[in-house]
């Protein structure tokens, strides 16, 4: 049923209207329905939404309630204090390697960054042009995609275990064999869920390919990352010369802290533009939509607080891991501080599974960080979706592709300090400019393409919860991927209701 101008009189479909579209009752003052931030115009043939679907639908159990879905949070600005106090490290960093990088240069040899700058600008350079080739991929084949993922996880395990057996090493070969069965093992039972996956990885493509205009964002962010790179290495490359771990821990927050924001600003731009694409079509499927538009200006002045708080809980985990690899090259209390670092790498998995979830209630409702959290995952509880939640077959496909441009991007950097071997001198690393070099292309490209890799994890995430709130609202605007998910989602979950 498709709302004219002359049923918009009526009070029935007013009250669907207001079920349906994100749970936001909020009308303007000329009554019109408000979703996402976007006014959706009232009546007549040029209506851009769908009703749901009607009662002879099998999705008209759906629309008599909308408890799932919590209501549209007045504009105003969340956890602020943590916006002003990223801004305020932002700040203090800048003064700090600025200051240092002032007082030092004139000192030629341990100070020259333009070598830095050289591998930093080159393999960021390979990250875009990698991670623009692999989402082109991705886009075009999401099934090949999901059973590659599965694919060659099990064979790296086989490859392992053969070389160590080759090699003498017994013990890696068994290690190896272990992680080939368990992988093996994994395989067989996720195998029947992989349509699912695909068809949720095709939508969250398909909504995107609507919005190119968001992978903009997703570059100027790469950009961004790009400078602060630079600048953080040149900061940190003073620090290791004068041994001082503790401003290389400050270093490694501030590091960690910007780059997640950067990411979780996407997440929570791709969890609003999404959830218009979801519900009112037409608001956003062009490059530069306004579903776009007002995400992003959500993302980055209303929400930016619950962004930021989030974001610095993971930073702070992902400095101190680092530090405890650090201090591996001590033979001392090796076994302690792998034990500190497998319980540092749980907490972080742990805050990075809320984390995930919550900037998708974010983006779309405009909750703060811990209350979009608590919600989000009540609304799984409630509908016994704890299992397809947990499902990682997405994350691991989007993890494996930024590993592997990653490394490639390391390889580049490895071989350009390789072929000069002072273009790294400022990190006084004698021989091992070639791995300082690896490092550098290792972290630049695995953490831009995140950056990149994020708008497609963020539209998948958001697809879940939508299709956990409203698959009737999917079926009445996108019904050719809705059978494909709704078909795909009882194959692999039969034992679940919508």
């Amino acid at each position: 049923m498709k709302i004219t101008g002359r049923d918009r009189g009526k009070k029935n479909d007013e009250s669907i209207l207001q079920q349906h579209l994100l749970g936001v009752a909020n009308i303007n003052m000329s009554g019109t329905p408000i979703v996402q931030g976007t006014a959706v115009p009232a009546g007549g043939q040029d209506t851009k939404y769908n009703a749901p679907p009607t009662a002879s639908s099998e999705y008209a159990h759906l629309t008599e309630t909308n408890a799932d879905r919590p209501d549209m949070q007045p504009q105003a600005y969340r956890d602020v204090v943590w916006a002003v106090a990223f801004y305020l490290h932002l700040i203090a960093m800048i003064v700090v390697i600025s200051m240092s990088m002032k007082s030092a240069e004139n000192n030629a040899v341990s100070n020259d960054y333009s070598g830095v700058l050289y591998v930093v600008g080159i393999t960021a350079a390979s990250t875009i042009a990698l991670g623009s080739a692999t989402l082109q991929f991705m886009m075009k084949y999401p099934v090949m995609l999901v059973k590659t993922s599965l694919i060659v996880t099990v064979v790296l395990s086989g490859v392992i275990a053969v070389l160590g057996l080759m090699s003498g090493d017994i013990f890696s070969g068994i290690l190896g064999l272990l992680f080939f069965a368990v992988g093996v093992c994994y395989a067989k039972a996720v195998w029947p869920r992989i349509p699912y996956a695909a068809a949720n990885l095709n939508t969250a493509l398909t909504a995107v390919k609507a919005n190119m205009g968001i992978t903009v964002i997703a570059y100027g962010m790469v950009l961004i990352a790009c400078g602060w790179s630079a600048f953080w290495f040149i900061g940190l490359g003073d620090a290791l010369n004068t041994s001082n771990n503790f401003i290389v821990f400050l270093l490694l927050v501030s590091f960690y802290w910007v780059h997640q924001v950067l990411t979780n600003t996407v997440q929570t731009t791709v969890a609003g533009m999404v959830g218009t694409w979801w519900f009112v079509p037409d608001e956003a499927s062009s490059c530069w939509s306004s579903a776009i538009q007002d995400s992003f200006g959500r993302a980055t002045t209303y929400s930016f607080g619950s962004v930021c708080l989030g974001s610095l809980i993971v930073a702070v985990v992902q400095a101190l891991r680092a530090i405890s690899r650090m201090a591996r090259n001590n033979d001392d209390a090796q076994l302690l501080v792998c034990i500190i670092d497998c319980i540092l790498g749980c907490i972080q998995d742990v805050i990075e599974y809320f984390n995930k979830w919550a900037y998708v209630y974010v983006g779309l409702y405009g909750f703060g960080y811990i209350d979009a959290g608590k919600n989000v995952i009540g609304l799984f509880k409630s509908k016994g979706w704890d299992a397809i939640i947990t499902d990682d077959l997405c994350d691991r496909v989007l993890f494996m592709v930024s590993l592997g441009v990653g490394v490639i991007t390391g390889l580049i950097g490895f071989a350009c300090a390789t072929l000069d071997n002072n273009l790294l001198e400022v990190f006084d690393l004698g021989d091992a400019t070639g791995s300082a070099g690896f490092f550098i292309g290792l972290i630049v490209g695995f953490v831009f393409c995140s950056i990149l890799m994020n708008v497609v994890g963020g539209a998948v995430n958001t697809v879940i919860v939508c299709y956990a709130e409203s698959p009737a609202e999917f079926q009445a605007n996108h019904p050719v991927l809705a059978d494909q998910m709704r078909s795909a989602f009882l194959q692999a979950w039969p034992q679940l209701s919508l």
